[in-house]
């Protein structure tokens, strides 16, 4: 089973515009929409959810009133004032909690207990596109690397049940731990960027961590068009690093109209972009073959 994975050095890259537009051309493949923290494949997709199930991600402390003897211990030593005290009743603040336990550790009347918490939830959809595994992250919530390992698992699961090959992940953008996540044991990795300092800065951050993991990678520069003189740098880049680009892509208005219609821009025209994208589909279905 093959997976491409679609990062970026940062969001508003066209990133899950481009997967969704990928995903419209590839067969016997199913979706999976990595990006917890922010997920948004489902909007243009308006996927049916056919599986829901809970994911439990670190734990909630609580205080016994009925044990707990205000000895101050616990608010002492935690290090991020989740301890709060109202009325002369201790309790946990759960937006500030980090459950580390140390305030259950340290509590000689086992007045503090934990349970599992619900962090958020992941979802098996179908879709007109094909199967969907995605999911949200709770408010404040942390784990997210965790959910995302969640996410391909099922998509794997998903895929060998419907006996697809491959599996187009829009990962999360950034070089952080849901960014590993996504990335490992994949098949290529396709790295959207633009031609801004910041674009060539995050791509460079970008190519260095999945050369960390010897994992082969490509590019795709999207919206080319706004700075030529970027575009010969990444492309100099690329050069020096052996990285093959996949294509070039002008800003077009298409993609958000697109999107406000629920369609993919394969799906809204038959331009120049339209083109464009198609080859450079092409090009990754060879890498990937």
């Amino acid at each position: 089973m093959k997976e491409l994975v679609v990062i970026s050095g940062k969001g508003g890259t066209g990133k899950t515009s481009l997967v969704v537009a990928l995903a419209s051309l590839a067969k016997n493949k199913v979706i999976a929409d990595c990006d917890v923290d922010a997920a948004d494949v489902h909007l243009i997709l308006n996927p049916k959810i056919r599986q829901k199930e809970d994911f439990l991600g670190g734990k909630e402390y609580k205080i016994d009133q009925a044990r707990c003897k205000k000895c101050d211990k616990c608010h002492e030593v935690c290090s991020f004032g989740a301890i709060q005290i109202i009325e002369d009743k201790y309790s946990v603040d759960p937006f500030k909690c980090e459950g580390c336990g140390v305030c259950a550790w340290f509590c000689f009347h086992e007045a503090i207990s934990s349970k599992p918490k619900v962090a958020g939830e992941w979802f098996i959809s179908d879709t007109s596109r094909g199967s969907l595994s995605h999911a949200a992250l709770g408010i404040n919530e942390d784990n997210s690397g965790k959910l995302v390992s969640k996410v391909r698992e099922k998509a794997r699961e998903e895929a060998a049940r419907i006996g697809a090959d491959l599996i187009i992940v829009d990962g999360s953008p950034g070089i952080g731990c849901p960014v590993i996540a996504s990335i490992t044991g994949a098949k290529l990795v396709l790295v959207v960027t633009e031609p801004t300092v910041s674009g060539v800065h995050d791509l460079k951050r970008v190519i260095e961590l999945i050369k960390h993991f010897n994992l082969e990678a490509m590019v795709c520069i999207n919206k080319f068009d706004l700075n030529l003189e970027k575009v010969k740098e990444i492309e100099d880049f690329c050069q020096k690093n052996e990285i093959e680009i996949a294509g070039l892509l002008p800003y077009d208005p298409n993609f958000t109209k697109a999107q406000l219609e629920g369609k993919t821009i394969i799906e809204y025209e038959s331009g120049e972009t339209s083109g464009l994208i198609k080859k450079m589909w092409e090009k990754i279905d060879a890498r990937i073959a």
